[in-house]
């Protein structure tokens, strides 16, 4: 929560004296960016920004009482930071003003902000203020991607994967191998690639694993594949009592692939027609 008293601004139970702060910054302009960055990171910033400092946490989602302090703060650390000027869009968008935060995104990622070239190209590829263009949502993320965004990788894949293959499933491999020591979406789509054989040899084993990871991390895909995986026995051991709950844990996070499997092992018996059309499935 962020609330004004005085002079002293209370922010996430952090007491800053801007006065105090003014003072520390020697009265320089300088200086007071500094404390208004330090504030926008504190309320803005994005845990997956590759600009953002080690020591600064961030947060997946702009807090509603957060967002009119962030705005104000971010607004001026953008003149001069930008990672401010992503973490502006951010509010705009936590704030539903989405022509303004397409706007600083676009500022942002003509700086060269990578995170605001994910966040531009995600809108592009759902057609979200601003008109459905794949193509330009492609360029974006490769550049992102080329820069070694973990994000864009990811959602790069992802992209291919709504109309099929990846269109160049070799490429695709090296770069989301590179982002898949740290993103969870990575790890997923290159298992992926590696289980079917995409872009380079199939590797059931190497798939597994890397389901295996992502599914620590609550990933819904991955924790399907890892049911799927464990069932079948691919890539490692077979283990029904695994399958059932890595598929539980998926279709908990609303997974309907998850879904349907728990729903095929309660009633795994079809029931057909002379004619071989399915009537119907045996439940016990």
């Amino acid at each position: 929560m962020t609330r004004r008293l005085g002079a002293v601004l209370i922010v996430h139970g952090l007491r800053i004296g801007l006065l105090a702060l003014a003072v520390a910054a020697g009265h320089s302009a300088a200086h007071a960016q500094s404390a208004d960055l330090v504030l926008c990171d504190r309320l803005a910033a994005d845990p997956a920004d590759p600009d953002k400092p080690a020591d600064v946490k961030g947060t997946p989602d702009v807090a509603p009482s957060d967002i009119a302090t962030a705005i104000k703060f971010c607004r001026v650390a953008s003149a001069g930071s930008r990672r401010a000027l992503y973490q502006l869009g951010r509010a705009y968008a936590a704030n539903r003003q989405l022509p303004e935060a397409i706007a600083t995104y676009r500022r942002a990622a003509d700086k060269g902000s990578t995170s605001a070239m994910v966040e531009l190209g995600v809108l592009f590829a759902n057609g979200s203020g601003v008109a459905r263009d794949e193509a330009q949502a492609r360029k974006l993320l490769e550049r992102a991607a080329e820069a070694g965004n973990p994000r864009a990788v990811a959602n790069l894949a992802a992209l291919s994967n709504n109309g099929g293959a990846p269109a160049d499933p070799v490429k695709a491999r090296a770069l989301l191998a590179r982002a898949a020591e740290t993103n969870a979406e990575a790890q997923y789509q290159l298992g992926l690639l590696m289980a079917e054989g995409a872009g380079g040899p199939q590797d059931e084993v190497a798939a597994r694993a890397l389901f295996e990871k992502a599914a620590a991390q609550n990933h819904p895909g991955a924790l399907e594949r890892m049911g799927d995986f464990a069932q079948s026995g691919r890539g490692g051991a077979k283990d029904t009592a695994a399958a059932k709950a890595y598929y539980e844990k998926a279709a908990a996070l609303g997974n309907e692939e998850a879904k349907a499997a728990l729903k095929r092992a309660e009633c795994p018996y079809v029931i057909k027609d002379k004619r071989g059309k399915v009537v119907s499935n045996l439940c016990f």
